[in-house]
């Protein structure tokens, strides 16, 4: 598998050329184009709790779709549903926390959950919860704007907005904090932030899909209703 993204960061998209009989799982929706003998199934992955699990807790889609090569040199061009970046993540075992609705694609060998931690959980305005993504293969996830590493010394404290990240290694320690005061949360527009302990790796995004939706929806115009006083 070759994956060559291409516009980035602002419109990222990602074209993957196959060998024959090779696969590629992807999130519903993501498909852009694609070979004409190109094979595609759509199913739900991990079987049907797995996938339930998956749509309800971590919003993404129920059925992820297969896509097979048939001969060699087959490719799918694939993009999120925001402009943004792509990274390409070549996993050798390890396992990682990503964001929900970052989750874009990944090859045969890489396992997606959505990931429990008790009173651990995830969550901002509109609710966060972190996939868990592990095993050996090719990771494909996707940002609202661009992605920016961070990596973290040993001891070391990085404080992130929920609505802006995007990736974390597992074995990083978090903690969900308000800014300041809930006043400060409630009036900051800053809401809830993580805490993560070094040392390890994270990835953020540098727009929030939450902080544009505020932004937005005060300025659409309210339907108006016209009355007819008649004749």
């Amino acid at each position: 598998m070759k994956v060559d993204v291409r516009y980035g960061p602002a419109y990222a998209l990602a074209m993957v050329t196959l060998n024959a009989q090779e696969t590629i799982q992807v999130e519903g929706g993501a498909m852009v184009g694609m070979s004409a003998d190109m094979e595609m199934e759509t199913g739900a992955s991990g079987g049907l709790l797995k996938s339930f699990s998956r749509k309800m807790f971590g919003g993404e889609s129920f059925f992820l779709n297969t896509y097979t090569g048939v001969t060699d040199g087959d490719s799918v061009a694939l993009a999120p549903p925001l402009p943004g970046d792509i990274s390409v993540i070549e996993m050798k075992g390890e396992t990682l926390m990503v964001q929900s609705g970052s989750y874009l694609a990944s090859s045969t060998g890489i396992e997606v959950d959505t990931k429990w931690g008790g009173a651990k959980t995830f969550f901002g305005s509109e609710g966060l919860i972190m996939l868990k993504v592990s095993g050996t293969g090719t990771l494909i996830v996707s940002s609202y704007g661009a992605i920016h590493p961070v990596t973290l010394a040993a001891g070391q404290k990085y404080v992130v907005d929920t609505g802006h990240l995007v990736t974390f290694e597992e074995h990083l320690k978090f903690d969900i904090k308000k800014v300041a005061g809930w006043k400060s949360t409630l009036f900051s527009g800053e809401g809830l932030v993580v805490e993560l302990t070094g040392p390890g790796e994270l990835s953020l995004q540098s727009r929030s899909q939450d902080s544009f939706l505020s932004w937005l929806i005060p300025k659409i115009p309210k339907q108006t209703t016209y009355v007819s006083s008649g004749s």
